[in-house]
């Protein structure tokens, strides 16, 4: 056993130092080639994606061999540095499997805010088993370490040469593994280590390795980043170019105002009832399918007594966190870097502007509560609702201890169901009432939410289905998608009804947080089966399918039609930071310079993603500059990026005066 773990070296230091340094870029090609495999699913894909993107390859090569061979020279035999590096590049490949199996979308960077909540994401998504591929490239790297085993008499490092080997390895790692050195071998190798692409089309071009490595060296992170040091027009950020911005926001806001803004002074301030339904939407709006009845008949009815339109939510599948704190806080994912998550920010940068809900507390006689359909282990909203204003958290248990009225059970597939969640809604908002205050309540439902397994409502479905062209199988999944809408529905359409009997004044905002990314089990998407994208890969889709299939609809109703001041039945689009916007316009809440701002920006762009710019009026285009704006368009969304810059990333020379109405001073 002695000689088989210390070997006798064979051949001079010289050549067994070349045959080191081989060998890792041999081990980190087999670390590359198992991952990918894992990632595209068949070894073809692996090779396909080699042929077209050979320098990505490369990089990614260089990346797992830098390791081997480091940790290999610390140890002096390589096979035991390989072990540690394949197991994590394995490890890695099936996350990204799993995450994909959950919601269609390839890990990112920002989703390793999450990992110390990973179970409950996976318990989320059901069962989840590695694939055959994932077995298969475990067998490659395993083959690969015990060739290394086998001919370590070649290989192996002793004395003085594998501590000078470890020292000047682990240099030039260290410098690789930093920004300045992973953005000059890009560019020898002409990867762009300066544009930001979106998540899925940046992993189709780099591989799941490579694009995590890009994502977290990029240069230019925001879409706020030209306001840096000098690099905004050629003036720097400084005091006097801030209260410049200032002065040039309160100019369109105050030219505006009075036409803008809604008189309210004739009704009552309302309770508010802010509803997130999960992977609702209407339904009706895809081909090919039939039903027997309207499967969302209250939504439609609601509809001509409310203000609805299409939803842009900015995702599918999934992204429901994302969401909320775009919805509450006005800002989305291109405003931070790639390597963070939108609700892991630190803490006080979700103070630096009053939220949504902040906009009714701070000025009106308004409690701010959230429900949740589901337990507080997710999207750390236990850290961030409170700073956001919210006075009560109740998740699922919370809600089933406030002792309203109810018989039968209070779960519908998995999760609690809807109806439950609405009911619960109506007694905090009948407690709050009662204590004098208004009721600002944000719902977040769960009833709805994956996994959408053939048996997840006990094969019960409520609609007749036709769906011809799709298998059995097939449409037993479609109903299940068609049974949660459907109970979605039904749940609305309970609310509104007990709304109507209530003498509380209360508008009630309700959308889709996102549309399922219902896969068949062939893996292909019901999307893609339906004509409506040409397959899974995001990148390969035009602006116009992304722009349909990253949204779903909305409706703004109230149980008194002069809440909505003559503009019942009336439609317009709306996204994620676009409907708090419109809510606060519509109620004529004080609003501060932020959230006034917003709203004007919601006129001019819905929706920004990194592969899709959706204006004003919903027209898609592939980017920002694509859209080709007018001046006086782009320099309001110019002047929006100053203000997230200042406040996230400088020195918040304005935030306190974006805090109040316009116009104002501070004390």
């Amino acid at each position: 056993m002695k000689k088989i773990l210390h070997p006798r070296p064979i051949g001079p230091h010289w050549l067994r130092w070349l045959l080191f340094g081989a060998a890792s870029f041999c081990m980190g090609t087999g670390i590359t080639l198992a991952v990918q495999m894992v990632d595209l699913k068949v070894l073809p894909a692996t090779w396909g994606w080699i042929l077209a993107h050979p320098a990505n390859f490369i990089m990614t090569v260089l990346i797992y061999s830098t390791a081997v061979y480091v940790l290999g020279a610390l140890t002096g035999r390589l096979w035991i540095g390989a072990i540690p590096v394949g197991a994590a590049g394995l490890i890695l490949a099936l996350v990204s499997y799993f995450k994909n199996a959950i919601n269609g979308t390839p890990l990112n960077l920002a989703d390793f805010g999450l990992a110390a909540q990973a179970g409950n994401v996976a318990g989320l998504a059901g069962d989840l088993t590695p694939p055959m591929d994932f077995w298969q490239a475990v067998i490659l790297v395993a083959l690969c370490v015990l060739l290394l085993f086998l001919t370590q008499p070649l290989t192996v490092l002793e004395g003085r040469p594998r501590f000078l080997t470890f020292g000047i390895s682990l240099a030039l790692a260290v410098w690789l593994y930093s920004a300045a050195g992973a953005q000059t071998i890009g560019a020898l190798l002409q990867i762009d280590f300066y544009n930001r692409t979106d998540p899925t089309e940046g992993h189709s071009l780099y591989g799941l390795t490579l694009n995590l490595w890009r994502d977290y060296f990029l240069k230019d992170m925001t879409s706020s980043a030209k306001f840096m040091e000098g690099e905004q027009g050629g003036a720097a950020y400084s005091p006097a170019y801030m209260q410049d911005i200032l002065t040039q926001i309160d100019e369109i806001l105050q030219d505006s105002h009075t036409a803008d803004m809604t008189d309210t002074s004739s009704t009552p301030a309302p309770n508010i009832l802010f509803i997130l339904s999960e992977s609702f939407f209407d339904i009706t709006r895809l081909p090919e399918l039939s039903y027997d009845k309207d499967p969302v008949k209250n939504f439609h009815a609601l509809k001509e007594e409310s203000i609805s339109g299409t939803f842009h939510s900015h995702y599918l599948g999934y992204g429901t966190g994302y969401i909320e704190m775009s919805m509450l806080y006005g800002i989305n994912s291109l405003d931070i870097p790639p390597s963070f998550n939108l609700c892991f920010l630190d803490q006080e940068a979700y103070e630096r502007f009053d939220s949504l809900a902040e906009q009714y507390t701070h000025t009106g006689n308004y409690r701010a509560e959230m429900l949740h359909g589901f337990d507080n282990s997710l999207y750390n909203r236990t850290v961030t609702y409170p700073l956001l204003g919210f006075e009560n958290l109740l998740f699922s248990q919370d809600i089933q201890n406030l002792g309203f009225e109810w018989s039968g059970s209070c779960y519908g597939g998995y999760y609690l169901k809807d109806s439950y969640l609405f009911q619960g809604m109506l007694k905090r908002m009948e407690d709050i009432n009662a204590d004098g205050r208004r009721a600002f309540l944000y719902g977040i439902t769960m009833e709805n939410h994956q996994p959408f397994d053939p048996d997840k409502f006990n094969y019960a479905c409520q609609i007749g289905l036709t769906a011809n062209g799709f298998t059995t199988e097939q449409q037993d999944i479609i109903r299940v998608m068609l049974e949660g809408i459907t109970r979605a529905d039904q749940a609305l359409g309970k609310l509104t009804d007990a709304l109507r009997e209530s003498d509380e004044p209360t508008i009630v905002v309700f959308f889709g947080a996102h549309r399922p990314n219902l896969f068949m089990p062939d893996q292909e998407t019901i999307y893609t089966k339906l004509g409506l994208s040409p397959g899974n890969d995001i990148p390969t889709w035009s602006p116009d399918q992304i722009n349909d299939l990253f949204s779903t609809d909305y409706l703004i109703w109230a149980n008194d039609a002069a809440l909505l001041h003559g503009q019942a039945g009336t439609r317009r689009d709306s996204s994620v930071t676009a409907l708090g916007p419109q809510l606060l316009k519509l109620t004529g809440q004080p609003i501060s310079r932020y959230w006034d701002l917003l709203e004007k920006v919601s006129h001019v762009c819905l929706s920004n993603l990194s592969s899709c710019f959706v204006d004003g009026q919903g027209n898609a285009a592939s980017s920002r500059e694509a859209a080709n704006l007018p001046s006086d368009m782009e320099y309001l969304l110019d002047l929006r990026d100053a203000v997230i810059y200042d406040a996230l990333y400088g020195k918040q020379y304005i935030t306190a005066a974006m805090n109040e109405p316009a116009g104002s001073t501070l004390p």
